[in-house]
């Protein structure tokens, strides 16, 4: 494989564009996770063991790949390491932890600028041109999503309170930003493979010890069947494919094209609702998706 942030690419093959439009349902099996984690398993211990899985899963395909590129390794450390942090601690655990004090509304309004943020830092750091019919792409698709928070409805959204959680989903949106432009920024000589494996290693050098101390410090539900479960799902679905595929999508399409999978995530999300915790979607689900949709191919054609 060659690095996420090799040269030039032909246009996206039929497979990315297939990924693209089922990404971001494995990306909202998380959300449905979290909610059956609460009083399950604490929020690091569940990052932790979540990226831990993650690891153990992907060494057996990729360690020998990752021992012939010590060299790289040796050189990039300290930006894998930040990609860990951001990606991994900051967008792992403190999602879990503002799942506790804030809604899920609070959560998808915050999370609705991320995109645009993408594509503005991609822009500016990464020289992504993008034409008047994407950025016209953009619009229509955060109208399409705050469609969908507001549940057709203005006043939803001018009545929406903040609370003292929401300062952890601001930060953990702002951190998908950062993760997504450097991925993109900084050159690597790994396989996207590879260096998924070694960002995933600089996040569990950061959530070991922040889970310790929240086990110190808070009283955490011992480990269940249950508990595990949800550890072996987190660690497969929304952890190795999601975050394996946002690479190469990356590689492929750029940061900021590749970004606007993240409007799906509320329709999908609202979809494994219905299906898993039996939370009927409304017709607003059904407007929002009829903006969202057409204005994912806007932005990600040729």
């Amino acid at each position: 494989m060659s690095g996420v942030n090799g040269g030039p690419h032909a246009p996206a093959a039929g497979w990315t564009r297939l990924l693209l439009w089922t990404v971001p349902l494995l990306w909202s099996s998380n959300y449905i996770i979290a909610r059956l984690a609460d009083g399950v398993i604490a929020p690091h211990a569940l990052a932790l063991g979540r990226w831990a899985l993650a690891l153990l899963i992907l060494l057996p395909w990729l360690g020998r790949g990752l021992l012939r590129q010590r060299a790289a390794l040796q050189r990039e450390w300290p930006q894998l390491l930040v990609l860990g942090f951001l990606g991994m601690y900051i967008c792992g655990a403190w999602v879990y932890v503002a799942g506790r004090t804030t809604s899920s509304t609070n959560m998808a309004l915050i999370y609705a600028v991320t995109p645009v943020a993408i594509a503005a830092a991609s822009a500016l750091l990464l020289h992504e041109k993008m034409r008047r019919p994407q950025w016209a792409g953009v619009v229509l698709a955060l109208l399409g999503l705050l469609f969908v928070i507001a549940q057709g409805d203005l006043q939803r959204l001018l009545a929406v309170q903040f609370t003292a959680g929401d300062a952890w989903i601001t930060a953990a949106a702002a951190s998908w930003t950062a993760y997504s432009v450097l991925l993109k920024r900084w050159p690597s000589a790994l396989g996207t493979g590879e260096r998924l494996v070694a960002i995933i290693a600089g996040g569990l050098v950061v959530l070991l010890p922040a889970s310790v101390i929240e086990a110190r410090l808070m009283t955490t539900p011992p480990l269940s069947w249950a508990a595990w479960g949800l550890l072996l799902l987190a660690a497969v679905v929304p952890g190795v494919l999601s975050y394996g595929a946002y690479s190469l999508l990356q590689r492929e399409l750029g940061a900021s094209r590749t970004a606007m999978m993240l409007y799906l995530a509320p329709v999908y999300g609202a979809l494994l609702a219905w299906l898993v915790l039996g939370e009927r979607p409304g017709w607003y689900h059904a407007a929002g998706a009829a903006l969202i949709l057409p204005s994912i191919w806007l932005v990600t054609r040729r």
